[in-house]
């Protein structure tokens, strides 16, 4: 019985350290599609003038285009669930929503910042 009781706890921690890497797994591709989305912010920010030109999917920005393999290289299934960014012309709002796939994961993760930009 102490062999049985030894054995369940050890399958215990077994599943308990599966779960915790599979965690820091998920907090880091969190983390870079923070960065990725704060990157991408700043780039605007500096290029206020051409904001419309960023939208997601169809935009046409010279700067999307090593942004957009930045994301691919570091968040896995960024091919099948590409970022997305809309920009409201009209009142400044940009959304930049950064969507990835683990490994083994049903559906795609997503990271959402919103922010407005104007011109002073």
């Amino acid at each position: 019985i102490s062999i049985l009781i030894f054995s369940m706890g050890i399958l215990a921690l077994i599943g308990l350290q599966a779960r915790a890497i599979a965690s820091v797994s998920d907090a880091n591709y969190r983390s870079q599609a923070s960065f990725l989305a704060d990157q991408i912010i700043g780039q605007m920010w500096v290029d206020r003038t051409n904001l419309a030109d960023y939208s997601l999917p169809a935009g046409s920005a010279a700067a999307l285009t090593p942004w957009l393999a930045q994301v691919n290289d570091k968040l896995p299934g960024t091919q099948a669930n590409p970022p997305q960014i809309t920009v409201n012309a009209a009142t400044g709002q940009v959304t930049v929503t950064v969507l990835w796939q683990p490994p083994n994961a049903s559906a795609p993760h997503s990271q959402t910042a919103v922010t407005q930009i104007v011109n002073p």
